[in-house]
């Protein structure tokens, strides 16, 4: 019965504002209507990075479940991995609305949310709730709009999600909080860094990063990673560009882009981290997967893991299982033994496409 609930919810949400069916989606997780995955992973489908055992590389991003109040439904889809947040120090309402748009004629979204969130209070009681999972978990955090210090602040986040999660995201790359993205810069977030590095008993650092970087931009971010103790990197967020060929008539709105129009960049961008990095960072691959093809060629790209948020937007929870059938085959087709093996084989191509 949740099975066919779950899959009669997408097309019926979709008839919906988008931030109205994101709510009505989230509260119906909450409420635990939901599929459970139907059988364990493929073992060629299982990756071993950040000290910890994924059985397949799939994750859910950051942005989705923002407060992680629907984790325990989310947690049973078949997700190789979960990402809740981001969260903020104090709750804010994000944005002025409307400020998601759906870009259905180019299977893509444009969103200028704000960091909306509940804070880090009600974060913190929604992840104790989570102790129990058999799968790993990240907490994505960021800083207010106003009122913020980024040095004092994501030590304290860090601090704080810590005991909770199995790894912890600095985001400082959506483009919808002044001056987020000017954290990227070396000297900002070196600081930022070397502030989270004073943490004891943190868990695995990862930095999201936006797919905009310049490639001096990305390689100071890379060695800035490397040399303060950061396990990994998410590449990327949102863009703010605006890619040829979009249909939308939303196409125009101001916000981060996610969905197959991202596709190329973030996977290019994934490709360069990945040759500067040189084995020194695990990689996070994310930005307009919807095929295990698609899957496939970003961890060729360098990513250890991968993350949707977009397809999963349009497509629902029978996205999942149908990704790892065609990932196997993928592998397959390539008489690639194992996801593990493909990490990175194709990087310096990808790094040179458009």
């Amino acid at each position: 019965m949740l099975s066919v609930l779950s899959s009669l919810a997408t097309p019926a949400l979709r008839l919906l504002d988008p931030e109205q069916a994101h709510t009505l989606a989230i509260r119906a997780l909450a409420l635990g209507i939901a599929p459970r995955a139907p059988e364990p992973d493929h073992p060629a489908l299982g990756v071993t990075a950040l000290g910890r055992r994924f059985s397949n590389p799939i994750g859910l991003a950051a942005g989705f479940d923002k407060n992680a109040a629907a984790g325990p439904a989310l947690l049973r889809l078949g997700f190789g991995f979960v990402e809740t947040g981001t969260v903020t120090p104090l709750p804010q309402a994000g944005n002025p609305k409307p400020r998601i748009f759906r870009l259905t004629e180019d299977r893509a979204v444009i969103n200028r949310l704000g960091f909306n969130n509940a804070g880090l209070a009600v974060y913190l009681r929604n992840l104790r709730r989570l102790s129990g999972r058999t799968i790993p978990l990240g907490a994505n955090v960021g800083i207010n709009k106003e009122g913020a210090d980024p040095v004092r602040d994501y030590p304290a986040l860090i601090e704080a999600v810590g005991p909770l999660a199995d790894y912890a995201v600095i985001n400082v790359s959506s483009p919808n909080t002044p001056g987020l993205r000017g954290l990227q810069s070396e000297g900002q977030l070196r600081a930022i860094l070397k502030a989270v590095g004073t943490v004891a008993n943190r868990p695995p650092i990862l930095v999201k990063v936006a797919p905009d970087l310049s490639r001096d931009g990305l390689a100071a971010v890379v060695e800035t990673c490397v040399e303060e103790g950061v396990q990994g990197l998410i590449v990327g967020n949102t863009t703010i560009s605006r890619p040829a060929g979009l249909k939308s008539p939303h196409a125009r709105e101001t916000g981060g882009l996610s969905g197959e129009p991202l596709r190329a960049l973030s996977t290019t961008m994934l490709a360069r981290a990945s040759l500067l990095a040189r084995g020194r960072l695990v990689l996070i691959g994310t930005g307009g997967i919807s095929t295990g093809r698609d899957v496939l060629t970003k961890i060729q790209a360098g990513a250890s893991l991968v993350q949707l948020y977009t397809a999963f937007v349009y497509h629902g929870p029978a996205l999942i299982p149908r990704l790892k059938t065609e990932l196997l085959a993928a592998l397959r087709d390539e008489r690639i033994a194992a996801v593990q093996d493909a990490v990175g084989t194709r990087a310096q191509q990808l790094a040179e496409q458009a």
